[in-house]
């Protein structure tokens, strides 16, 4: 028994919005904000058809970014050391009470945030590695 079609288009329709509005504030905050607004686009085009025009030109542009946060030694020790901030600073808003929006759950957050970013450094550095590597042979 599968949940009905409008029921199922809700769903999807949440979870995409959700993806893109987060991706959107990851644009200006630390994070892999144009690879969240690509989950959000491509969530949204499962159900509906019209979102798939943005698709692409986004998955170039994330792709794009994903390649040139690992360009360099200095963008990846950047990129490590925003994670590493991202994780303090979910730890901090965890335990220190009196902070704006404290807690765990804005702490949670920025951990997630930061694993994510790490997640997301990691797969782009061995997609970058092994496009060089299929280049060369």
């Amino acid at each position: 028994m599968g949940i009905g079609k409008p029921v199922r288009q809700v769903l999807i329709l949440i979870a995409g919005v959700i993806l893109l509005l987060v991706g959107i504030a990851l644009l200006v905050l630390p994070g892999p904000g144009l690879l969240l607004v690509l989950a959000g686009l491509l969530v949204l085009a499962s159900e509906f058809p019209a979102v798939e025009k943005y698709v692409d030109p986004i998955r170039d542009r994330a792709m794009k970014a994903a390649e040139d946060s690992v360009s360099s030694p200095l963008r990846i020790a950047g990129s490590v050391l925003a994670g590493l901030a991202l994780l303090a600073a979910g730890v901090v808003w965890g335990l220190v009470p009196g902070l704006p929006l404290g807690g765990w759950s804005t702490g949670s957050s920025l951990i997630l945030s930061g694993i994510i970013l790490f997640a997301l450094l990691i797969w782009s550095y061995k997609r970058v590695r092994d496009r060089k590597a299929a280049k060369a042979e």
